[in-house]
């Protein structure tokens, strides 16, 4: 159980003084300086708002269905990745992932449809991939020719999300994951350790713009989208496990700085962000990256989107993420936990981004019935919620641009939960004093969702809206559920005047020293994650 000083959620008088500063901060110029970005910055109204945002992580790695990090892995002799390229698509020396770019070609993709279904799942926002570790754009890019109007779908992906989310009444954001490529796509340079074509180098080694004429990548060079040789492994390598040991040194690290050749990467990606940012005008911008990306360009990036959402708004009304922010970095931007728990209730709003499946498209999640079940993301929300965050939820898409039968089942269940829930107890809320109580420990941090156990009927998330006291329980109880933190023992203050489930009836409550005991119907067919209203007094 965690507290927070309840004046964070509370304007009074010197709130209201402080808006104003705000204000005044918010109209200066924002430079490229922390001072600057912090003075600008406020977590918006609309963000603190929409608690739930879906994302289309969405992009050629899809296309083989096989799972995240297709791109890098093909290009590993020994990984199952390079098994099914060999397989399916021939050798990475013959066939790169360059021409599995092109074989991204959406055929089926009904974004309409798509977005409809998502704002009937409570989304409030949704998210578009702009840029992988692949650092194919899928946007109309003038700085970067390996873009979806040239290869692949041949259409502005980002841009029509855009105009149909909008049109919709959803926020809009995208996401860019392309500061990573540079280290990312070395694996590309290598060659077989062993086997029969051992020494041969891959496709981004030896193809150059020259090598396309007459193909259908003719005028475009392959060293622009492999960004060039930064950790080529040497000649000489003769066992996968040594091939193995030289990325995982130079290349398979998480590197927020600039390669060292060639020069200019860093400088292109701040030209390619900053165009996304004045094309597309994004309520978000999620970076793939700890902290910032290229240090003082990453800040450039930052101050540069800040100014423009001054210039559209009058007012700094966007919400930029990034992971492993210092205290002082979250006062400039909002952190994003990535597959993670928080294990406190956080003053700053914050946002977790996880997914029902793999990152990118897994035939195999759908073989084995393996997607993460709506109940398991509903206990996720309530947590995340109750913690001050968002949550943005990624439904993977298959290459062609449809999901499949079972996420149909995990969107379906989770709309039908948030039509009942979503609206009272979720949009529009805030923290209580307290996130909640029971007995299941979460994890800390970047990727931990795995370590958390199964939640229990007495693992309880609150939030508070319109004068009412919301109380999820994370599981459906069998029986009487007693919440410690309702007793009058802990709230001598309050009165506690009725108790009423959400979409159901009145709920039997007995209050004494050591808690408040609710007792609930049974659950119907589908039904998790109950959430009861408490009205009274000196409860909200």
């Amino acid at each position: 159980m965690d507290t927070i000083d309840r004046r964070h959620f509370v304007a009074g008088a010197a709130g209201l003084a402080g808006a104003a500063m705000a204000s005044a901060a918010q109209a200066a110029e924002v430079e490229a300086n922390w001072s600057s970005v912090i003075g600008a910055f406020e977590a918006p109204r609309w963000f603190q708002d929409a608690k739930f945002g879906i994302w289309a992580h969405w992009s050629a790695q899809c296309v083989p269905e096989f799972g995240d990090w297709y791109g890098r892995l093909m290009y590993v002799q020994g990984n199952p990745f390079y098994d099914h390229h060999l397989k399916h698509y021939g050798h990475p020396a013959d066939t790169g992932f360059m021409e599995i770019e092109n074989r991204w070609t959406a055929e089926h993709w009904d974004p309409e449809a798509l977005i409809a279904l998502y704002k009937r799942a409570g989304a409030r926002y949704f998210v578009a991939l702009a840029g992988h570790h692949d650092n194919l754009d899928t946007w109309d890019s003038s700085h970067h020719a390996w873009n979806t109007l040239r290869v692949g779908p041949k259409r502005d992906i980002v841009g029509t999300w855009e105009k149909i989310a909008r049109a919709a009444g959803l926020r809009f954001g995208v996401s860019n994951h392309s500061s990573h490529a540079w280290h990312w796509w070395q694996t590309a340079y290598g060659y077989d350790a062993v086997g029969p074509r051992a020494g041969q180098r891959y496709d981004a080694f030896r193809l150059r713009k020259a090598d396309g004429a007459g193909k259908w990548w003719d005028g475009l060079d392959p060293q622009e989208l492999y960004t060039g040789g930064s950790f080529v492994p040497p000649d000489g390598i003769g066992s996968i496990e040594s091939m193995n040991a030289w990325h995982d040194v130079h290349d398979g690290r998480w590197l927020e700085g600039s390669p060292p050749a060639p020069a200019g990467f860093a400088e292109k990606w701040l030209a390619r962000q900053k165009e996304l940012v004045e094309k597309y005008r994004p309520d978000l911008v999620y970076l793939d990256d700890t902290q910032l990306p290229f240090g003082s360009t990453g800040l450039e990036a930052l101050a540069h989107y800040y100014a423009q959402s001054q210039a559209w708004h009058g007012k700094v009304d966007v919400v930029l993420t990034a992971k492993l922010l210092s205290a002082y970095q979250r006062r400039a931007m909002v952190e994003d936990i990535e597959r993670g728990f928080s294990d406190r209730l956080r003053a700053e709003p914050w946002q977790t981004c996880t997914c029902i499946g793999d990152w990118h498209y897994n035939r195999a999640r759908f073989d084995t019935k393996s997607y993460v079940p709506a109940e398991q993301v509903i206990q996720r929300l309530c947590d995340v919620v109750a913690k001050n965050g968002n949550l943005l939820l990624s439904i993977p898409l298959r290459g062609d641009g449809t999901i499949d039968s079972e996420e149909e089942k995990v969107v379906a269940g989770i709309t039908r939960w948030m039509a009942r829930n979503g609206e009272a107890a979720i949009h529009g809320s805030r923290p209580w004093h307290i996130y909640g109580e029971g007995p299941t420990r979460v994890g800390v941090g970047q990727m931990n969702e795995g370590k958390a156990g199964g939640f229990t009927p007495e693992d309880v998330r609150f939030t508070v809206k319109d004068g009412r006291l919301f109380a999820a329980l994370l599981r459906w109880p069998e029986g009487p559920v007693t919440i410690a933190a309702l007793g009058s023992r802990a709230l001598p203050a309050v009165t506690i005047a009725r108790a009423t489930l959400i979409g159901g009836g009145p709920v039997m409550a007995e209050r004494t020293g050591a808690g408040l005991t609710l007792t609930l119907p049974r659950a119907g067919v589908g039904d998790f994650v109950p959430v009861v209203a408490l009205e009274g007094r000196g409860l909200a």
